[in-house]
């Protein structure tokens, strides 16, 4: 039996979010202390257009993304459910209360339009998934959700691909792209990218 895609979203929502109501109450993150902690992450998320060497994209905005994402996507690259070799070096040796404290730090600066709430009145039939979690806008009401508003379009596309051919995984997003025509994937990187949200991370 072949579910709809409508159910398969529900499914999964529910899903990621009895997963993280099941965790324990996450540190507040200090700002002040990821500061020092952080610095070495603008050397790549702090300089516009640099790029991953392979497979070449441009590294993903951090400015303005949520503090409760970069600590999930910390993790990750901390247990290796993400692959990425630089990531997980520079994760790996940090503390729960570390990474809390360099995601606090990164999301408290730049992404002034973010904060505002990004773009208004936008939509695309294709999106029309996406947005149930991402919000109508590319900046979801959840914190755990990353915003997509404004990230770099070849970054979008290299990671909704990864998710589609499994080198990437998320019990939600991998479901999710799964259901992506192949021919909408490259449409989405660009309207996504095409929103008013993200920016390049930049130190005061």
């Amino acid at each position: 039996m072949i579910m709809n895609k409508k159910l398969v979203a529900i499914i999964a929502a529910l899903l990621i979010a009895s997963a993280y109501s099941a965790q324990p109450a996450r540190a507040e993150g200090d700002a002040e202390v990821g500061k020092d902690l952080g610095y070495t992450c603008l050397g790549c998320h702090g300089i516009d257009g640099y790029r991953n060497a392979y497979p070449s994209y441009r590294v993903p905005k951090l400015g303005g993304q949520k503090a409760a994402y970069i600590v999930v996507a910390l993790k990750g690259y901390r247990a290796k459910t993400r692959q990425h070799p630089t990531m997980s070096a520079q994760a790996i040796s940090l503390s729960d209360q570390q990474i809390e404290d360099v995601a606090a730090y990164l999301a408290s600066i730049g992404g002034d339009t973010v904060a505002e709430g990004g773009s208004t009145g936008a939509s695309l039939v294709q999106a029309e998934d996406c947005t149930e979690c991402h919000g109508s806008n590319g900046v979801s009401d959840n914190a755990v959700w990353p915003t997509l508003a404004g990230q770099h379009e070849d970054y979008l596309l290299w990671a909704l691909s990864s998710y589609r051919d499994g080198t990437r995984t998320d019990p939600v997003m991998s479901a999710q792209a799964a259901l992506i025509a192949e021919g909408d994937v490259a449409v989405l990187a660009k309207y996504f990218a095409s929103l008013e949200g993200l920016e390049t991370t930049r130190p005061e």
